[in-house]
């Protein structure tokens, strides 16, 4: 892997913990953490395969949501990210390693047109001022853009020369879209309170194992490509017999390794409590061709109550806080010969195979990956066979 100098806002951004440290020695740090949890929750080591680095440790992010604000109170604007340790901060990210050059030349671009046009910033304890987020997302198959800039409905934006100015840039890839989003939310969060396109579409497409799929601005998608391809291609390598099988999808998300699991089992049931995630899921199995597969919208405990047909695989990707307690209890009722767990947080992980061991359910694969490189993040994918005593 190639080494970069050190990203300026290192020791101020609270993105990156592992900037200047070899890549090798982060590779250590992470797959250390991982069999230490392992160890702590009585996990079989000898099926842990260690952990898989980056495939690329820079220009990996497809998304980045950026907030405007100051460093200093009354200072000059900024775009970016939260100064480490410091809500009220911003700190201006236009170096950033971890995304394309484009979503840099675009964050420096829309900060200096801002500057330019003396619009403020949204103050989060008076609620007064202009603007608020940039949020920019691309297609890494596609090359295309997507551009939302968040503002409240304070009159005064120039929505003609910020398209102007965004369709101007000398970009490496395709401008699709072009938006304006309004949030007046008193919360410190970005809602959707009412879209409006300035340029092109509300949405980029994006293309995953040969699945299509169209991502809107606000839309849950992986935000590494190459990296979930791998990911996904080992998990379903390990699924056995998945031909004529019907499968539950738990925490589905936008339904992506659902697609890829239905391409091949009888029927697939797909779980998702966010709503939106769901019709986007629905959506892009229409775009794919794909009718063997549902998805239901609700809380998985809630969800599988309903559920009559008795799956013969069960697949599980839930958020970082994991599965509660109760859920595990649920799916280990089923007793089918195999589960599937993918986690974005190896702790939580830890803590649901613990529990699953009590059914009698063991890891036989535990696959560990290093998919967002300089963060703290790992993914794992945990292949549980039901022990029989």
């Amino acid at each position: 892997m190639n080494s970069r100098d050190i990203c300026p806002m290192s020791e101020v951004c609270g993105g990156c913990i592992y900037q200047g440290v070899p890549y090798a020695e982060q590779l250590e740090s992470k797959d250390r953490q991982v069999r230490k949890l392992l160890i702590n929750h009585n996990i079989d080591i000898d099926v842990y395969e260690g952990m898989k680095s980056a495939l690329t440790p820079y220009g990996y992010r497809n998304k980045m949501e950026y907030t405007f604000g100051d460093l200093t109170i009354g200072g000059e604007l900024e775009l970016g990210m939260h100064k480490k340790g410091h809500f009220m901060s911003i700190i201006t990210t236009d170096e950033c390693q971890l995304v394309p050059e484009d979503f840099n030349r675009i964050l420096r671009a829309t900060r200096e047109f801002c500057i330019e046009r003396g619009y403020t910033k949204y103050h989060k304890k008076s609620h007064e001022g202009l603007l608020r987020n940039l949020i920019v997302r691309c297609g890494v198959r596609t090359n295309e853009l997507l551009i939302d800039i968040v503002t409240t409905t304070e009159e005064g934006f120039d929505e003609e020369a910020f398209t102007e100015m965004i369709l101007g840039l000398e970009l490496d890839k395709t401008v699709v879209g072009v938006l304006r989003t309004f949030n007046d939310s008193l919360a410190d969060a970005v809602y959707d309170q009412g879209t409006k396109i300035l340029f092109g579409r509300d949405y980029y497409n994006e293309e995953i194992l040969g699945l299509k799929f169209k991502v809107k601005t606000f839309a849950f998608f992986q935000t590494n490509i190459d990296a979930i391809e791998r990911l996904y291609s080992e998990a379903l390598a390990l699924i056995p017999n998945i031909e004529s099988k019907t499968v539950y999808d738990l925490y589905c998300g936008t339904g992506t390794i659902t697609q890829l699991m239905a391409l091949k089992a009888a029927k697939v049931y797909g779980v998702e409590i966010v709503e939106d995630a769901v019709e986007a899921a629905k959506m892009n199995a229409e775009l794919n061709g794909i009718d063997n597969c549902e998805f239901i919208c609700g809380d998985v405990k809630a969800k599988l109550s309903e559920l009559t047909e008795k799956p013969d695989m069960i697949v599980v990707d839930p958020p970082r806080m994991g599965m509660h307690d109760k859920v595990v209890d649920m799916l280990a009722a089923y007793d089918i010969p195999e589960i599937l767990y993918i986690s974005c947080n190896p702790k939580t992980m830890s803590m649901n195979l613990e529990r699953f061991a009590t059914y009698g359910y063991k890891p036989v694969v535990i696959k560990a990956y290093d998919n967002f490189a300089m963060t703290k993040h790992v993914e794992s994918v945990v292949l549980l066979t039901k022990v029989h005593n």
